[in-house]
């Protein structure tokens, strides 16, 4: 038995070593620049960046940005789950195509959609002057708002599809049993539907905010150089200002980010299965 699993651990071996020419080894080069400096090793790049008031304050805004991006994402994500798990026949594979399709788009062609729709001259601004609730364009672009909106379209599927695989697979028959126990509606989603969905609604919002807290291309097209996010800063550090430490510094803080949410939202998933 042991070495049939050995045999099977050796087919890992040309993928493991293919992730760790292309991946690991540059992503340990760059780190290894933010704290290289010509009198040796040193933390000072990342001193100098949590000291500079706009850094943190372009710090407080991605993360913003991300947490408002993700719960905007769940709020609509978490009814159409549970449309979807309860579709059946074509409706099933009308929900499936649009929430799979659009993720065959590029993030440039949505992002830029979002962009046109903001403007004044717009869809969006037409419409309201012209249903004669706005008199004038109102001032969408270049705004958080719009990018919280955007980011979240771009990132929706990613927030569906674990929630309804979570909810394809628990038994509908249990909300309907604390019903006929007396149970309210909102006794039932908070202590039947709820827990049960919880798995789900921490995967899909690990993914949604570890996408959106590193996102380049969206906040680019819709809030431009006026809202910088890390991401933003990171390509400003390396392509215009040729800082290749501070720019891996940047980088490396934006990589503690990701890894700390996955982790805790891997601890948090073993915890709720182990509950179940």
């Amino acid at each position: 038995m042991t070495s049939r699993v050995d045999r099977i651990a050796l087919l890992a071996v040309p993928g493991l070593a293919y992730l760790a020419v292309v991946y690991a080894l540059p992503l340990l080069l760059l780190l290894a620049k933010s704290v290289r400096t010509p009198d040796g090793l040193s933390l000072a790049e990342y001193g100098a960046f949590f000291a500079d008031d706009y850094n943190m304050g372009v710090l407080a805004r991605t993360l913003r940005v991300a947490a408002l991006t993700t719960l905007l994402a769940l709020l609509i994500a978490y009814p159409t789950a549970f449309a979807m798990a309860r579709a059946r026949g074509p409706w099933l594979t009308v929900f499936l195509v649009a929430m799979v399709l659009p993720m065959s788009l590029g993030v440039v062609v949505k992002a830029f959609a979002w962009s046109i729709l903001f403007r004044a001259n717009g869809f969006l601004n037409t419409a309201l002057q012209g249903l004669g609730i706005i008199t004038e364009p109102m001032r969408m672009l270049f705004t958080e708002t719009a990018l919280v909106v955007g980011a979240a379209n771009v990132f929706l599927p990613f927030m569906v599809l674990p929630i309804y695989a979570v909810v394809r697979q628990m038994d509908s028959r249990l909300p309907e049993a604390a019903a006929s126990l007396g149970a309210s509606p909102w006794f039932r989603f908070f202590h039947v539907t709820l827990p049960l969905t919880l798995p789900g609604v921490v995967a899909g919002s690990a993914f949604t905010f570890s996408m959106a807290i590193s996102m380049y291309v969206i906040p680019s097209l819709i809030v431009g150089e006026r809202q910088q996010t890390l991401s933003m800063l990171i390509a400003r550090s390396f392509l215009y200002l040729r800082n290749e430490p501070l720019g891996s510094t940047i980088s490396a803080v934006l990589l503690a980010i990701a890894i700390l949410v996955v982790v805790s939202s891997s601890v948090l998933a073993r915890r709720l299965g182990a509950r179940q």
